[in-house]
């Protein structure tokens, strides 16, 4: 038998009934949800005035270091860099200058069927009240642009094909180790996140791959990276972009967070070196 499964079935939560956030339009959104995301949308970003009236280095920093240098730099594409800055704002959740990035990213090359991808997928990775919140922030944004749910992945998709001989050994691995202590949720990483969401073609293998470990870092989860890093660089992610991510998560998401995770990065980054040189 393949490897790898030729065809996929649909969703099956699509198939059952359940709602995800790709079924869920932003622009249909049920009570409490739905008035909020009527609301106009928060300021993206102070006006140089208003930050200059309370910190004036910070405005500085802001125009000449973050977007000025740190954007510029060449080791990271300007649309990978607004998926790196998504991910740390939507786990974070901070919506105030959601805004204002989701333009960039827009701007940039990000489609909008990859930020609702990227949303949904933070749902799993960062808890539903924050990709909620994200939603209320995007809705404005997709509106203004006049980016409708026809142009956005429905829940029902043909899914990419499924790596079986490899997903089966990490869900053994996980059933082992944690079977009975919550074998509901190692149900639920087998079939709604790697043989569900992780499969949803809206959001390429390796860019799926970088949002998780943006997340994780802005997070300070270091756990769970070593696995998503190593899933990111065998999905295309190169070894300098994956470094110049950590200098954009310094920026957006603290060097506190970035200088836990680079021990873990480091360490990934040599054990893949060794093993090439094999």
């Amino acid at each position: 038998m393949n490897n790898m499964e030729n065809k996929r079935a649909p969703s099956m939560w699509a198939r059952a009934g359940v709602v995800g956030l790709c079924g869920l339009s932003i622009f249909a959104l049920p009570g409490a949800a739905a008035a909020q995301a009527s609301k106009p949308a928060s300021r993206p970003s102070f006006s140089s005035k208003e930050i200059q009236m309370v910190a004036p280095a910070l405005e500085n920093y802001t125009q000449g270091l973050l977007l000025g240098d740190v954007w510029a730099r060449p080791d990271l594409s300007p649309r990978d860099r607004s998926i790196v800055t998504l991910a740390v704002l939507i786990a974070r959740n901070q919506p105030l200058e959601l805004p204002f990035y989701l333009n960039r990213a827009l701007d940039n090359g990000v489609t909008p069927g990859e930020i609702s991808e990227i949303i949904t997928h933070l749902a799993f990775y960062s808890g539903w009240p924050n990709a909620m919140a994200a939603v209320s922030a995007t809705r404005p944004v997709f509106e203004k642009r006049k980016i409708t749910s026809k142009q956005l992945p429905s829940a029902n998709v043909q899914l990419l094909p499924l790596d079986k001989e490899a997903d089966d050994k990490r869900a053994k691995s996980v059933d082992e180790n944690f079977g009975k202590v919550a074998p509901g949720v190692v149900q639920y990483t087998t079939d709604a996140l790697f043989r569900d969401l992780w499969l949803r073609p809206g959001l390429a293998p390796r860019d799926r791959s970088m949002v998780t470990v943006s997340a994780l870092v802005a997070s300070g989860q270091v756990a769970q990276i070593t696995y998503h890093l190593n899933r990111a660089m065998d999905s295309g992610l190169a070894e300098k972009q994956a470094s110049e991510m950590l200098t954009q998560l310094a920026f957006h998401a603290g060097w506190p967070n970035v200088f836990s995770a680079m021990p873990v990065f480091k360490e990934v980054f040599e054990k893949r070196q060794g093993s090439a040189g094999k």
